[in-house]
């Protein structure tokens, strides 16, 4: 049984075995380098460890209550440096609950439910 990755639009050609097209194993090895990687964010000096792996393509999710617990300026100054990068590179970023923030690199978007605004009024049903 083949396995997921391998999965692709199958090219019959006569009296040959199918083959995966070049098109299917292009987007194969494309999505195939898109990795997560955690890892905690204990000083500002990590920021450039940050950068790296997200130019790199990575997405991270970074805990930052270790640079929290030192001191709330520095991780004002470190999520708004983190902010401008992103824009920068055509990422993005997200908290994810009040320990830990997601930033992606460009070409990945992070959902968001949109929300009604309260000053606007909610159809209700009759």
């Amino acid at each position: 049984m083949p396995s997921l990755g391998k999965i692709g639009k199958i090219v019959r050609r006569s009296g040959k075995k199918p083959e995966i097209s070049k098109a299917s194993r292009a987007s194969e090895n494309q999505t195939s380098k898109i990795y997560l990687k955690a890892m905690p964010l204990r000083n500002l000096s990590d920021l450039n460890t940050v950068k790296r792996e997200v130019k790199s393509g990575k997405i991270l999710i970074l805990k930052v209550s270790p640079l929290a617990d030192k001191s709330i300026e520095d991780i004002k100054r470190a999520v708004n440096e983190l902010c401008e990068f992103v824009k920068t590179v055509g990422g993005d970023i997200a908290r994810l609950g009040e320990e830990r923030i997601v930033i992606t690199p460009s070409g990945v978007r992070i959902w968001r439910e949109k929300t009604v605004a309260p000053e606007e009024q909610v159809p209700t049903a009759a």
